[in-house]
């Protein structure tokens, strides 16, 4: 369902202002305006879905991030493919569930062979490498006629595997590591492969968003895919101690905390660095939005602002809380997968609405073929649907489900093996330890608070047929049983 957003919080007295009669105007043309448009995707790193004003945080400041909401459309329930990073990046840039590619686990992350921990299972295999069998999106676009560029955070394979093998022009620090772990972590130097250093202690979110600021500039006469993936806002938790200090003398909740399984959860967002790191991002942003408007190209650029993954809420410190969702990242609870989601394009998108139809990371392929002109090619993104008639205001997509295969533990996060469906408001978690199932009515219930897998048998079987089927036509593959396990319980 698509709605004009309401006044319900602090950061839509700015909506009125920045937005204005474009906000109120009912009847918008959609025309063929976005068509050849260029393509500007912003990707944050464990970012979660209340970690920015616009998704009701009141302690995080993000005015650019919220004005983007305000000049475009706002998705209530996007998903991303995983709830960890690796997979979620390989699904957009193939249009794939990470199942059927087989890249389901975090790129590093333990493979069945050697495995020591004692855990009931024994994770499933899986590839450590985005294919370069894969036509992504990078790739169909540049034989299209695109300049394309990535920045930051790649995480989709080794040296061979990285951006220049996938389809992008230019690379500014896509490298095989997860996080900025190099040199100062996120001031340079940065002991980084694929990114020079800059001046001492410059901060890289800022870089980054420089990166592709001038690479927007350079490419201003021609169509371009501009790729922006922060390492920010991934562990290490490391704020510039100008903004951490602001945090620290702002008016914050108390912390409070939960339970998820063996792992407290934080259920406030007081954390200040974390809430520099968050505001740090958001200036970024803001940065390489300024430019596009700066140089007229706002109009005729699509924005897309999404999270890989959930924020970090049962682990690592327990820098941020994902409330009123369950969990975090590495959780298939609502915390670990839906995501901050905006779409922006001037005069093709209505500003200031949201949508609350379901949408997940492998839609972002057909999309923006869509957006560019192109014919879709479904033998490429063949889970992905195209979000185009929900930018022009339908209600609703030819899609029955949307499915989660993670058949692996979370490590320090929490998480275990198990899948996911949701279906309409309905969704089933099959947890692969013991096979049991909880049922979720997500319109009435979006925290996952009541499980409804006893008092409504038939749905939950339903959606458990619906989601095994699925997974024989992925492929997916299974963890096994843990010999470490009955070893250790013997």
């Amino acid at each position: 369902m698509i709605n004009t957003i309401l006044t319900r919080r602090g950061f839509l007295k700015v909506a009125s202002a920045v937005a204005g009669s474009t906000m109120l105007t009912a009847n918008v043309a959609f025309s063929e305006e976005a068509k050849h448009t260029n393509i500007l995707f912003i990707l944050v790193d464990d970012l979660g879905w209340s970690d920015v004003g616009c998704y009701g945080s009141a302690f995080y400041e993000t005015p650019n991030i919220d004005r983007l909401a305000t000049e475009g459309m706002r998705f209530t329930d996007a998903y991303a493919a995983c709830p960890v990073c690796s997979p979620t990046r390989s699904s957009i840039m193939t249009g794939k569930y990470p199942a059927r590619t087989d890249n389901t686990e975090w790129f590093g992350g333990p493979q069945p062979k050697g495995y020591r921990r004692k855990t009931i299972l024994r994770p499933a295999v899986y590839k450590n490498v985005m294919a370069l069998e894969e036509q992504t999106i990078a790739e169909t676009m540049k034989e299209n006629g695109y300049a394309t560029f990535f920045a930051g955070k790649w995480h989709l394979g080794h040296k061979g595997f990285w951006p220049e093998k996938q389809g992008f022009d230019i690379n500014k620090g896509g490298h095989t590591a997860g996080g900025p772990y190099g040199g100062k972590k996120y001031f340079s130097p940065y002991g980084n492969p694929r990114l020079k250093d800059g001046p001492d202690g410059e901060h890289l979110p800022d870089r980054l968003a420089s990166e592709t600021a001038a690479f927007i500039e350079s490419k201003k006469d021609k169509p371009f895919l501009a790729y922006l993936s922060f390492y920010s806002v991934h562990s290490p938790n490391i704020s510039r101690d100008d903004l951490k200090q602001k945090y620290q003398k702002k008016k914050k909740p108390s912390d409070k905390w939960g339970k998820e399984g063996n792992h407290k959860t934080r259920l406030t967002q007081s954390h200040a660095v974390y809430a520099g790191m968050v505001e740090a991002m958001d200036l970024a942003v803001g940065k390489v939005l300024n430019k596009l408007k700066d140089l007229g190209l706002d109009k005729n650029t699509t924005v897309f602002f999404m999270s890989d993954n959930g924020g970090v809420a049962t682990a690592g410190g327990h820098p941020t809380s994902n409330m009123p969702l369950r969990a975090g990242k590495g959780w298939l609870y609502e915390g670990g997968i839906r995501e901050p989601m905006i779409v922006r394009h001037p005069g093709f998108i209505r500003a200031g609405t949201e949508c609350s139809v379901p949408v997940t990371s492998t839609d972002f392929y057909p999309t923006i073929l869509e957006l560019i002109g192109e014919s879709a090619v479904p033998q490429q993104h063949m889970d992905g649907i195209s979000l185009v008639p929900l930018l022009k205001g339908a209600d609703a997509l030819p899609r029955k489900a949307i499915y989660w295969h993670y058949p692996h533990y979370s490590g320090g996060l929490g998480g275990r093996p198990s899948a996911a469906i949701r279906a309409n408001d309905w969704k089933l978690i099959e947890f692969f330890e013991d096979n049991h199932v909880e049922l979720y009515n997500l319109k009435n219930d979006i925290g996952e608070k009541e499980d409804l897998a006893k008092s409504k048998p038939d749905k939950a079987k339903e959606l458990r047929e619906m989601l095994h089927e699925w997974q024989k036509q992925v492929d997916a593959k299974f963890p096994t049983p843990n010999p470490n396990y009955k070893m250790s319980n013997k």
